[in-house]
């Protein structure tokens, strides 16, 4: 057989090669690095957050514009981190976002495991503190200053119900409606916004929440603050996934 006739031949031989079926999920990369981008997220994250808050404070006395600040940083900062890390560990950056994961794909759906969340959960724990120390350390601080900033009050409990069980209606329905590529976009301004909307200024995380008591600026909170806060997050966490369910109800079939 002449080398046209085999070529001729090879590209009329269906092509075998296994492919991913449509919408399967992609390989997943090793824990340990999933494990790292969450810490390097978190720490990166808190930096941004505390970072910007005592720079805001040094710059200006209007607590209005240390605010702006404040709000704007975080937001370029997490949604590039989300642009960045996404692909890796998924961008987490959160023990509530991680797990309503878990509770969510429990069963053989696409979430973590509960073995994975439990090597997230502590990466972000001390991503977080690491990133507050970080900031001192950039800003000439005290390494750790326990915050001494108050935030028990009941209507600050409230804003974090409403911060957290937003933030997690967004992100879980961004995937029901398979528009998790906006992410980075529409988590950054979710909580841009939450910055000006909720009384608590949207901590909205547990992790970032225990990693702001480590320095007591602009973006801390008083450790006496921390149960009440991370308990009203873990409430609003479980509003969210109900509302995700509730609006978000698998399509019926059009004889129904």
């Amino acid at each position: 057989m002449t080398a046209t006739h085999e070529s001729a031949a090879e590209s009329a031989t269906p092509d075998v090669t296994p492919r991913p079926s449509p919408g399967a999920v992609p390989p997943r990369r090793p824990l340990v690095a999933r494990a790292a981008s969450e810490l390097i997220g978190t720490a990166l994250l808190v930096a941004v957050v505390v970072g910007s808050g005592i720079q805001a404070t040094e710059l200006t006395d209007d607590v209005g514009l240390q605010l702006l600040a404040n709000s704007l940083a975080t937001v370029f900062g997490l949604g590039v981190l989300i642009l960045l890390l996404g692909p890796v560990s998924g961008a987490h950056f959160n023990p509530v976002v991680t797990l309503a994961d878990w509770w969510t794909g429990r069963r053989g759906g696409a979430g973590v495991t509960l073995r994975e969340a439990a090597v997230y959960v502590p990466a972000q724990i001390t991503g977080a503190i690491a990133g507050a120390v970080l900031a001192d350390a950039m800003f000439g601080m005290p390494l750790v200053q326990w915050s001494t900033h108050d935030r028990a009050a009941g209507h600050l409990l409230l804003g974090e119900v409403v911060a957290t069980a937003g933030l997690v209606l967004l992100i879980f329905g961004l995937a029901r409606t398979d528009q998790l590529r906006f992410a980075p976009m529409a988590v950054a301004s979710y909580i841009g916004a939450a910055y000006w909307f909720t009384s608590s200024t949207s901590f909205a995380n547990p992790a970032v929440t225990i990693g702001r008591t480590f320095s007591d600026t602009f973006a801390g909170i008083a450790p006496g603050s921390l149960v009440g806060f991370i308990g009203m997050q873990v409430i609003g966490a479980v509003v969210g996934l109900a509302l995700v369910a509730l609006i978000f109800q698998p399509e019926r079939e059009a004889a129904e």
